[in-house]
């Protein structure tokens, strides 16, 4: 029997201008389909021009310039659109999507399809279901006691997956999807009776009870912010009339 995590996989990833889910966007965006452990990828890439300034400080960290985004990007409206039908084709295909904190790209791209598109991820994906995978979710469950900071580049040193060149969308995604699988093997017997859609679920849970301790966190050392318990996409902000 061949279990979930040395099968078929998605992942996907996003760079940015920031992050703001509701004010900032994306610049960069990348795909990773893998049919079988250890299987060759299969890697879309998709390069923006978000018509905004891109501030130094998100240049720093995923060294794409406002000159670059302008002569090599696209606009976003079309991006946006092959980026939602892209996620809804892996979700009906059954494949698992595989996020690294989903709530943050996955809610950058809804913004981003409202924003350009006047629609939203859930429009997109109304006939099949989101099945999420975290691994950011998963190994803090997982591993809940261990002391440290859960970034990517962490998880891959934790669990010893090559990542290359950190904060390359495409990279990022293949890291994530790579962590995901190695987090099932390291606690196989703790989730090879569970489905993907039945840890889907179970993640909205794990995130929600995280996003609690973090907060009581914040609050005893006079942190003023605050964590969203939404998982693995944020409600739409409605401003008051």
């Amino acid at each position: 029997m061949t279990h979930w995590y040395e099968g078929p996989l998605a992942a996907f990833d996003t760079e940015t201008t920031g992050v703001d889910v509701e004010q900032d966007r994306i610049v960069s965006a990348a795909l990773v389909v893998q049919d079988t452990a250890g299987g060759r990828p299969r890697v879309t890439r998709w390069l923006v021009n978000p018509g905004i300034p891109v501030p130094p400080a998100a240049t720093v960290v995923h060294g794409l310039t406002d000159n670059h985004l302008r002569r090599n990007g696209r606009w976003p409206a079309p991006v946006m659109e092959e980026l939602g039908r892209a996620l809804a084709d892996q979700c009906a295909a059954g494949r698992p999507l595989v996020v690294m904190n989903a709530p943050f790209d996955l809610t950058i791209l809804d913004r981003e399809l409202r924003r350009h598109r006047a629609s939203s991820l859930g429009r997109y994906l109304e006939n099949s279901p989101l099945c999420v995978l975290d691994p950011r979710v998963l190994d803090k469950h997982l591993d809940r006691y261990r002391k440290g900071r859960r970034t990517l580049t962490d998880l891959c040193a934790q669990y010893g997956v090559e990542l290359d060149d950190a904060h390359d969308a495409a990279a990022d995604a293949t890291a994530a999807l790579d962590v995901v699988r190695a987090v099932a093997r390291r606690f196989a017997s703790r989730l090879e009776r569970l489905s993907p859609a039945e840890l889907h679920t179970l993640q909205a849970v794990w995130h929600a009870a995280q996003a609690r301790g973090l907060q009581a966190w914040f609050t005893r050392n006079g942190t003023p912010e605050m964590v969203d318990p939404a998982w693995p996409l944020r409600p739409e902000m409605r401003t008051a009339a």
